[in-house]
């Protein structure tokens, strides 16, 4: 099993989610977080004044999968959030120990 994390722009959060529910992906998690990496932020004005914005919006979704699904569900949200710009973010694929449906007391696979 793995946990997959994407972070990506939010305007993308909906065709994403789509994608994913079309290939069988039955839940993910979508956080609201601020960062930066090479986009290093921008410059905006505010009544006169310019400002750095460091932290940029962007959204966290998690996926927890089967060791099968890895290279559908990452193939889903590349093509679901490349614009071909910096800033369309990230996606980290992590190893997945252990998994337990609280409701049922499933475990692993059956949980997902």
């Amino acid at each position: 099993m793995k946990l997959i994390s994407a972070i990506i722009k939010p305007f993308k959060l909906d065709e994403v989610r789509e994608g994913l529910s079309e290939i069988g992906v039955q839940g993910i998690t979508a956080t609201e977080v601020k960062g930066f990496g090479r986009q290093q932020g921008h410059t905006e004005m505010y009544r006169g004044a310019e400002y750095v914005v460091d932290f940029l919006p962007k959204v966290k979704i998690e996926i927890a999968t089967t060791d099968e699904m890895v290279d559908q569900v990452i193939e889903v949200i590349m093509q679901s959030t490349n614009t071909g710009r910096i800033g369309d973010g990230k996606i980290f694929v992590t190893p997945l120990e252990r998994v337990i449906r609280i409701r049922t007391g499933e475990m692993d696979e059956a949980a997902l």
